[in-house]
Parts: C-alpha cells; structure tokens; sequence
C-alpha cells in the first residue's frame, strides 16, 4: 500500500482476529441446537438495513442502519439476525 492509500482491510490474518473476536458477539448461531429453522429466512445479510462492509470482512460482515433494532450502528455477521429483520425488496442477500 502506498502512503496516503485508504487501508482496505486485505489482510488474512487481521480478519481472522476480527471474525474471532466479532463471532463472539452473534445473538443468533445457526450452530446452536434450538436455532429454528424459520431464522433460516430472517439473517442480517438479507435484511435491506444491513450495508456490507468494504474489503474482505465486508464479504461477511456489515453495518446494521436499521433504527429500530438494538444493533443499529454496529457490524452484524451476515448470518446473524433480530427481530426487527425487513426482507430486501429485491430478495438479495449479502
């Protein structure tokens, strides 16, 4: 990277550290036993106030913008979810 160059977040180990770190933090876990099967259809990546990230974390991470969650303003896992999904008109995911 050149000086005065944006940082783009392109390095394998800092994500991984970052992915650690964030999973921590996931409200649901589709490695959890009870995640019922109807969260399958509500994760944040399809959510239309998720805004995925920039670089390689953002093929997995985003920002939640939706003001009625508990999560607006912080990066959310793709797979994760809440209760105040709204499905993309669109129907895309990521």
């Amino acid at each position: 990277m050149a000086a005065g160059e944006p940082w783009t977040g392109n390095d394998r180990d800092h994500n991984d550290q970052c992915h650690a770190r964030w999973g921590a933090s996931l409200n649901r876990s589709t490695a959890r036993p009870e995640y019922p099967d109807e969260w399958y259809y509500s994760q944040c990546g399809g959510c239309r106030f998720w805004i995925a990230l920039s670089g390689q974390l953002g093929l997995d991470y985003g920002a939640c913008t939706n003001p009625a969650s508990s999560f607006d303003g912080r990066v959310r896992f793709e797979h994760d979810g809440c209760v105040r999904f709204v499905d993309r008109e669109d129907g895309s995911f990521g």
